[in-house]
């Protein structure tokens, strides 16, 4: 009683066209003023008139941290929005993409097969380059242990003798080339695997949305349409409907 005396009084001091603001703080203190007493700052604060009626709700002040808060949740919100409609278009292609399941399989051994002939090209070389460095290798030891045709035919045979540079040069490439090759081939097995994954992730999945629709679950109208349906059935004031991506409304 007392408060609303005190509030009464205040009121009645302001001038006659004002509005005040009060709010009430942590310890439970009432604060009346104009401008807003520095109190209610972070509480809720309203602002009212004369009379004492409440003119408008006005939210506390957010700290920095509070707005960062509310920044990430709202980037948060934003991200999964996005990966929600990303999502969608990718179950939407994959359903207008594939009718049966023999489809993936043989789409599949389509992408795989070019692999399949890289690697075949690949194990050809690398059995051209195995051999053509086993020859350089037998030179250069000729030539270290001073048997080679070279040294043969002259007075030096049977010395050590230093091994050409272009031959050095032959080696070096050749034993680089062969362990391109062997990166090469184990890259083709991971990309075999990865493409096997893939397939048979969608697959997975494709199956998850036929399995939905024939439950009556899924939804396949496009999402505007969708969407416009809903609107024109707005649920009554009160009552609220959740719609998930693809999922048939409850009746």
């Amino acid at each position: 009683m007392k408060r609303l005396v005190i509030l009464a009084a205040v009121l009645v001091a302001l001038p006659a066209a004002e509005a005040a603001y009060k709010c009430t703080d942590e310890k439970g203190r009432t604060h009346i003023g104009d401008p807003p007493p520095p109190r209610c700052e972070r509480v809720i604060m309203y602002e009212i008139s004369r009379s004492g009626t409440v003119l408008r709700k006005i939210d506390p002040t957010p700290t920095e941290q509070e707005r960062q808060a509310r920044a990430d949740e709202m980037a948060r919100k934003k991200e999964e929005a996005r990966a929600a409609d990303e999502q969608r278009r990718k179950d939407l292609a994959l359903l207008a993409t594939y009718s049966s399941e023999r489809d993936f399989d043989v789409s599949r051994d389509r992408n795989i097969e070019p692999v399949q002939n890289r690697i075949k090209g690949a194990r050809e070389r690398y059995e051209a380059v195995e051999k053509r460095l086993r020859e350089l290798e037998e030179e250069t030891e000729f030539y270290k242990a001073g048997k080679s045709k070279a040294a043969a035919s002259k007075a030096a045979a049977g010395k050590a003798r230093e091994v050409p540079a272009q031959l050095a040069a032959d080696l070096d490439r050749t034993r680089r080339e062969k362990e391109q090759l062997n990166a090469n081939l184990a890259g083709y097995d991971r990309e075999i695997e990865q493409i096997r994954v893939r397939y048979e992730a969608d697959k997975k999945r494709w199956m998850d949305l036929k399995q939905m629709h024939r439950e009556g679950r899924l939804d396949l109208r496009d999402p505007r349409e969708i969407e416009a349906a809903a609107s024109k059935k707005a649920p009554p004031t009160g009552q609220t409907k959740r719609y998930n991506l693809y999922l048939v409304p409850a009746n």
